[in-house]
C-alpha cells in the first residue's frame, strides 16, 4: 500500500513545478488538471454527460473549456451541475491511477484539495506557497489572463493561509532550490512514518 500525499496550493504558487520535483525523487504523481483534460478530450468519459447537459459545450466531439466558461458566466448554477458530473469521474481516474502506481509514495496534485474534501482520502497533505506579490507576477507573466481574471480565480479558491493552516507540510516555492529542499524534507518525514 502506497503513502498518499495530497499536494495543493493556489494559482501561480508553483504546484506544477513542485509536483515535478516529487516525480524526480521517484514518487508517482497524479495531476487533477491533466485528468480533467483527458475527461474532456474526444472519447473522454465526461464528453457524453456534459454534452447532454450542455450541448453548446461540445466542439468537434470534445468539451470546449472556453464554451464552458461562457456557459458558467451566463448561468451561475451551471458550475454546480458540471462539478456533479466531473468530480466523480476525476475521483475514479485518481483511484485507477493509485491502484496501478508502484511507487512507495503517490502524490496527488489537486488544486482544490481542501475545497472538495479530498484531504480525507490522503495520508497527509502538503501546500505550496509564495508571497502574494510573487504569485500575482507569475500568473500575469504567463499572458493568459488579465488581472481581473486572476482576482476572480482567487475569489473562488480557499485563501492560501487557510490551506497552509490545514496542511501537514508546507513547501516554499520562491525559488527552485528552496522548493527542492522542502520537498526532500517532506519525503524524509514521510519515509520515517513508513
Amino acid at each position: 500500500m502506497s503513502f498518499r500525499l495530497g499536494l495543493t496550493g493556489s494559482i501561480g504558487m508553483g504546484k506544477t513545478t513542485t509536483a515535478g520535483l516529487f516525480a524526480e525523487a521517484g514518487c508517482a504523481v497524479w495531476d487533477a488538471d491533466a485528468a480533467v483534460h483527458r475527461l474532456y478530450a474526444k472519447g473522454g468519459a465526461a464528453v457524453a454527460p456534459i454534452g447532454a447537459a450542455f450541448p453548446d459545450a461540445l466542439v468537434e466531439g470534445a468539451i470546449s473549456r472556453p464554451a464552458l466558461r461562457r456557459i458558467i458566466a451566463a448561468d451561475p448554477g451551471a458550475l454546480t451541475r458540471i462539478e456533479e458530473i466531473v468530480h466523480p469521474l476525476v475521483r475514479a481516474d485518481r483511484e485507477a491511477f493509485a491502484e496501478g502506481a508502484e511507487a512507495q509514495i503517490v502524490v496527488f496534485d489537486i488544486p482544490l484539495l481542501f475545497e472538495t474534501g479530498g484531504q480525507a482520502e490522503m495520508d497527509a497533505t502538503a501546500c505550496v506557497y509564495v508571497s502574494h506579490e510573487t504569485q500575482r507576477a507569475r500568473v500575469l507573466e504567463r499572458g493568459t489572463m488579465s488581472e481581473a481574471d486572476f482576482e476572480a480565480i482567487l475569489a473562488k479558491q480557499m485563501p492560501i493561509q487557510d490551506k497552509l493552516d490545514r496542511a501537514d507540510f508546507t513547501i516554499r516555492t520562491q525559488d527552485l532550490e528552496t522548493a527542492r529542499m522542502d520537498v526532500q524534507d517532506v519525503l524524509t518525514q514521510i519515509e520515517k512514518r513508513l
